[in-house]
């Protein structure tokens, strides 16, 4: 089913506020932070690419954006500097992020026309940035196991879902390893986000769907999505147990608009498996 029928060119960063019980996600190339309430859609506009977000507190949006991180009211519309990141790069833009258990917010960055290894992965976590990984060129698949144990995250140019394991404070210990290799498949992975079972549910960009891999990176299912760019995943509803799916009109020519009417909603489908509440991110 459609959870909402506006067309964004590039849908990202799906976001569902536990205490609002609310959807929140972003059109990326149109500058847009969208969502739905009791009054009907709401937008919020900004000067520079936004991507990604965290829940600060209820009115309180943590959100990355091309120059860094800001807190956004989504009440009054203000909005606060947190922490400058490669704002002095005109060239790069922020793109998938999610916040982890230990209440950090992973964020990626990219080239705005996907430059080979231009960006890179930050964390921010009580008040500092961190770099995680560099030389990445198209930032994704940020998403934890439920403890907090472990963080994934993927360079969707190289078709590879990594894996690193967290210490106490949800830094990375150790290297990354390979969790899922995609290439042999020509599959690209797109954003993630675990269940409260530890299952990673993974977009695929190009192919149309949201497919699970268990925590030995084994497949399971996929869930098809009625619009070839699948781009990020989330789970909400009032049980958790819907997965919403934010697609993209993005390197699709007229007749593909056409033939998919549906492309750039975003997408709800019920009953798919139960998921983590979204993290809080302490500022």
């Amino acid at each position: 089913m459609i959870h909402d029928h506006r067309r964004c060119e590039l849908g990202e960063g799906p976001l569902w506020h536990p205490i609002r019980e609310q959807l929140f996600w972003f059109d990326i190339l149109n500058n847009k932070l969208l969502s739905q309430d009791a009054t009907g859609p709401r937008e919020w506009l900004f000067d520079r690419r936004v991507s990604a977000a965290g829940w600060v507190s209820r009115n309180v949006l943590l959100v990355a954006t091309e120059t860094g991180l800001i807190s956004l009211d989504l009440e009054t519309g203000a909005q606060d500097a947190v922490a400058l990141v490669e704002a002095d790069r005109a060239e790069t833009r922020s793109n998938d992020g999610r916040a982890d258990p230990q209440g950090g917010f992973w964020f990626g960055t990219m080239g705005k026309k996907a430059e080979t290894g231009a960006g890179a992965i930050y964390r921010y976590y009580r008040g500092e940035v961190r770099r995680l990984f560099k030389d990445i060129t198209i930032s994704n698949s940020i998403c934890f196991s439920p403890l907090g144990a472990e963080a994934y995250f993927s360079d969707t140019a190289l078709g590879c879902v990594m894996r690193v394991g967290l210490d106490a404070e949800g830094w990375p210990k150790g290297s990354p390893e390979t969790f899922l290799d995609l290439t042999a498949q020509g599959l690209n992975p797109d954003g993630a986000v675990v269940d409260a079972s530890g299952v990673l549910w993974l977009a695929q960009w190009g192919a149309g769907r949201v497919a699970a891999y268990a925590p030995d990176g084994s497949f399971l299912r996929a869930v098809t999505i009625d619009a070839p760019h699948s781009s990020c995943p989330a789970f909400g509803g009032a049980d958790m147990t819907t997965l919403f799916c934010t697609t993209a009109l993005q390197d699709m020519d007229g007749s593909a608009r056409v033939n998919y009417p549906d492309a750039g909603k975003v997408f709800a489908v019920p009953g798919i498996a139960k998921g983590q509440c979204e993290y809080m991110v302490i500022l």
